[in-house]
């Protein structure tokens, strides 16, 4: 290996990684990858099994380095990794921007931060302050405050005040914004095709808001600009990162990569390529570990960067540089926690938020509110982004039947339709015979299947009663049309409480 014989560019190379792993307890590789210089650690769904695990977990990889930073992607929406198991305790990104109330999207963030920081996570890679003007996004979504720029501004501003004052550092993302995009970078690249005037109007005003509230940390999208650079991504582009984030925003934080292991990024370059070129351009910690959980990834990855230096492709400077940032960022963010003092106990805030953002609306064909009976639910269920994790519970039928035993619910799936054209009558038609039906959606005008049973299922039942559990597009359809704004646990219970009269 490139790096046995070059210790200290092993740990400058070592201390630009933020690698994930497999399992809830800390494995014997990572130990002695931070005795040799690793700075930083990502936390995933896998590795959570309860907040006394977590919490041993991070006291033992931080008996190896006090300041380690240890992150986690917490949107605390439909994206939540102390939720995968059970469904976030709070609604998400674009629940709080439709209620737009900045002095209680501080407060769900404090609880958020006093929950992370009570099992020693000491970064978020939150909140996303991408605008979402794309309604066919399928890789941000509820995962942004909306798709007007001064909600996601202040909103943005608000959620890092909140996450941050209880000692928990936030990271803005997706540099300079992937809420314009039709392709989830997970797969594929994105094009940002807008002109570098109407970025600047649109995109940017979220990320230099988040900095006038004091974050430390920001994250670069995998997604081509073209306005600002027509060869290389954002991830891997001088003049984004330098150009744009630091020189006419005047950030002077610590540049992070989304997951080094997407698609986007290492289909053309593979995996070191893509890292060595981010750091390069100008990205101080690169994130791995989504789907890469392997000790041997990260030592492939930094045997990469110490060949880099001794080839020339990487200068040493930008490579020290790099770590430098990185040891400033743990500083202050151990700091930070240190300082901070969470003023009270875990609330009921997330479900309090949930139920704040529930909009009903009613097309006079019948159907009444609260539910008079038990109803029959049908959940048209799609396929979710990498970034979702795709086991997180969700849905109205199970919280509903905790209000109403005698509900019936079924989940379908694109899948389950294709080719079975009885399929909704057996499933969702019969069962709601002499019933309230209840149909169930998640970003139903982006799946044209979805789009198109749910279409079906209304003109038969007139009277049924939907609930988008997405992005709201196009007609409400339905006798009452619902919309929550998200997918998460809390927003299952809170549209439960509306149809069961429960509120």
């Amino acid at each position: 290996m490139a790096s046995d014989s070059h210790p200290r560019l092993t740990r400058l190379a070592n201390s630009v990684l933020q690698p994930g792993f497999a399992g809830t307890t800390a494995p014997d590789w990572v130990r002695r990858r931070i005795a040799d210089g690793l700075a930083s650690v990502v936390l995933f769904g896998r590795n959570i099994e309860s907040p006394e695990q977590v919490a041993a977990l991070t006291a033992a990889l931080r008996a190896e380095n006090p300041d380690l930073i240890v992150a986690i992607d917490e949107e605390a929406g439909d994206v939540t990794r102390i939720g995968a198991r059970t469904g976030a305790s709070w609604p998400g990104n674009l629940a709080l921007g439709a209620i737009d109330d900045p002095d209680l999207t501080e407060q769900v963030a404090r609880d958020i931060g006093r929950q992370l920081r009570a099992i020693g996570v000491s970064l978020d890679f939150a909140p996303s302050a991408d605008v979402n003007s794309n309604a066919m996004n399928p890789v941000i979504g509820v995962r942004s405050f909306g798709a007007s720029t001064d909600v996601v501004a202040r909103q943005t501003a608000a959620w890092i005040r909140g996450l941050q004052s209880v000692g928990v550092a936030a990271c803005a993302k997706h540099f300079p914004g992937h809420g314009d995009t039709d392709v989830d970078s997970h797969h594929g690249l994105p094009r940002f095709t807008a002109d570098a005037d109407e970025i600047a109007r649109t995109a940017l005003p979220p990320f230099a808001a988040a900095m006038d509230a004091g974050v430390r940390a920001v994250m670069t999208a995998h997604m081509l600009v073209p306005a600002h650079d027509d060869e290389m991504p954002a991830t891997l582009s001088g003049p984004i990162i330098n150009g744009l984030l630091r020189e006419k925003l005047g950030f002077t934080g610590l540049v992070v990569t989304d997951g080094i292991e997407m698609g986007a990024v290492t289909g053309p370059y593979g995996i070191t390529g893509a890292t060595v070129r981010a750091v390069a351009a100008g990205v101080d910690a690169v994130c791995v570990g989504g789907e890469s959980a392997e000790e041997s990834t990260t030592v492939d990855l930094a045997d990469a960067l110490v060949r880099a230096v001794l080839d020339g492709t990487l200068p040493e400077e930008r490579l020290t540089e790099a770590a430098a940032r990185v040891g400033e960022f743990a500083t202050w963010s151990a700091a930070l926690a240190r300082q901070a003092d969470p003023d009270a106990d875990a609330s009921d805030i997330g479900l309090v938020a949930a139920r704040r953002a529930v909009r009903v609306h009613r097309s006079g064909n019948g159907a009444e509110l609260p539910l008079t009976a038990d109803p029959h639910v049908v959940e048209l269920s799609p396929t979710m982004s990498l970034a979702v994790d795709g086991a997180t519970p969700w849905g109205v039928g199970e919280p509903l039947r905790a209000l109403r035993p005698g509900t019936t619910s079924v989940r379908i799936s694109e899948s389950e339709l294709t080719g079975q054209d009885d399929l909704l009558d057996r499933l969702a038609l019969t069962p709601a015979n002499g019933r309230d039906l209840i149909v169930v959606v998640r970003d139903a005008a982006r799946h044209p299947w979805m789009s198109q049973a749910l279409q079906g299922l209304v003109r038969r039942r007139p009277d049924a009663l939907v609930v988008e559990m997405g992005v709201p597009a196009g007609e409400q359809v339905g006798a009452v049309h619902v919309m929550t704004y998200g997918a998460t646990r809390v927003s299952g219970i809170a549209v439960a409480e509306v149809l069961a009269g429960a509120s």
